[in-house]
């Protein structure tokens, strides 16, 4: 079946109305850590409550990911969009007018389902829109804005909380929002997947499994490992998606065919995804208050002294995304990855109660660049690896298992912080700080592993699919005729 080519008009509205959408809703995961104790001073609570004002989001956006992504393979991705970016926008609102603390821990859930609607569907209308050879680039814009939006949460949270106020960590949104909704719709084609049914019993199984573990995660360094209510989130958690898988390899129209992970391009790219975000979250989570805590930066004075990392992707990206579009996604996503590791290992054998910001330049700017080699190619590489009408059960699949590897790596990293050393004196935070970021750079460096595992690029054999193949497709397969 032959497709049309898209104009570069609406290539170009597509990508800045898919980055923004996509900046909103990954900024969203760490944006409230830094305002935590301005919100406990306004609207109270004890610190358990604090807790949920970070994993509500994190739950509802991971456990929903996939099932966003069906709702738009289903009836229709540029409708579901703006539906997600609507319910997204009102949620925003409703948290920057809280008037206490339950209802703001609502408004964040709220918040999450809405940007699981939303998020894996921006990648989704993006290569619908975007001219294969092109596609390359325009990943890469996407993965630096979405990159700097995970990377930048608290540096942003911190300069708002401190020049203006908590509230509009969440008013931010709203503009956005308001202006991004009749853009999408002028702007962007509908598109639908597969049209098959919605796989209620998958959802139910991985939503609930989801649910189940990403709680258990979050809880475990409050609440104690052997706590009973952490203890049932992971074993019930654990015994639905079991379930999930096993249902999904009998199921008809499956919300994920396991068929796909038989592939080494998909397997290996999300592999990699969930270890990358697992060291990623937990080392930003940790050096955010090591800055601020240890080394008495102001909450924008440590978020500018961040940006050699947290801004890089902004630069580097865009020349990845170039790099995977001529040598293939493979090695551009393996180098970013050890880039990133060495990053966070360089930080565990330097950081001490005093160290200089010339000492910890370096560490930075590595980390940075690796991050931004890794987001741009892990987008190409995780959408051509399967069949184009199966490329939302992808971008659904690949943006849960990150959200599950960043609540893992916060989780991790703070048991880990937690059992070396605390928050008592500045040395007690670094004695926990550095094994915590040992723990990350072997993560990531295990992701760059996982990388390698996923096929080089070469030619079509007559007949053949990259998919049947068990690699990417670079460019993206067309939709069989």
């Amino acid at each position: 079946m032959s497709q049309q080519s898209p104009r570069r008009g609406s290539t170009a509205w597509a990508l800045v109305i898919t980055s923004v959408a996509g900046f909103m809703a990954a900024l969203d995961n760490l944006v409230v850590t830094t305002a935590l104790p301005s919100i406990r001073e306004d609207l109270g609570g004890s610190l358990p409550d604090l807790e949920w004002t970070v994993s509500a989001y994190t739950l509802t956006f991971a456990v929903l990911l996939m099932f966003g992504a069906a709702l738009g393979d289903r009836f229709g991705r540029r409708r579901m969009f703006v539906a997600g970016l609507a319910v997204f926008t009102l949620a925003s609102a409703a948290a920057a007018a809280a008037p206490g603390i339950d209802s703001l821990i609502a408004a964040r859930a709220v918040q999450g389902a809405g940007a699981a609607v939303m998020m894996p569907l921006t990648l989704t209308l993006l290569t619908a829109a975007v001219p294969e050879a092109r596609r390359g680039m325009a990943y890469g814009i996407w993965g630096a804005v979405n990159g700097l939006a995970v990377a930048s949460g608290p540096l942003v949270g911190g300069t708002l909380t401190e020049h203006i106020s908590w509230q509009w960590i969440f008013w931010l949104n709203v503009p956005l929002g308001l202006a991004l909704i009749p853009l999408a719709r002028l702007r962007l084609a509908e598109s639908h997947g597969t049209g098959a049914p919605l796989d209620l019993p998958g959802t139910l199984l991985a939503s609930g499994g989801l649910f189940g573990i990403v709680y258990g995660l979050v809880r475990g360094p409050v609440d104690g490992w052997t706590g009973p209510a952490v203890l049932a989130g992971l074993v019930a958690g654990t015994a639905l998606l079991t379930g999930f898988v096993v249902y999904s390899t009998r199921a008809k129209n499956p919300m994920l065919p396991m068929r796909l992970f038989r592939s080494r391009a998909f397997a290996g790219i999300n592999a990699a995804s969930l270890l990358m975000f697992l060291g990623m979250f937990g080392s930003i989570f940790l050096l955010s208050q090591y800055l601020q805590g240890v080394l008495g930066y102001s909450p924008t004075e440590a978020g500018l002294r961040m940006l050699p990392w947290t801004g890089m992707p902004m630069i580097v990206a865009p020349i990845a995304g170039i790099l995977s579009d001529r040598i293939g996604g493979r090695p551009v996503v393996a180098v970013g990855l050890f880039l990133q590791a060495l990053g966070l290992a360089w930080f565990a054998v330097i950081v001490t109660t005093d160290v200089s910001y010339a000492t910890q330049l370096p560490a930075l700017i590595i980390s940075g660049v690796g991050m931004a080699l890794f987001f741009a190619p892990a987008s190409n590489l995780v959408m051509s690896s399967v069949r184009r009408k199966e490329q939302g059960i992808a971008s659904g699949a690949n943006n849960a298992l990150r959200e599950v590897g960043g609540a893992l790596g916060i989780a991790v990293m703070a048991s880990i912080f937690s059992a070396q050393g605390g928050y008592e004196t500045a040395q007690s935070f670094v004695d926990g700080l550095r094994p915590a970021l040992v723990v990350g750079s072997a993560a990531v460096a295990l992701a760059g592993v996982a990388a390698l595992v996923v096929p080089a690029r070469r030619p079509n054999r007559p007949g053949e699919s990259a998919t049947d193949a068990g690699r990417p497709a670079e460019p993206v397969l067309e939709t069989a005729s």
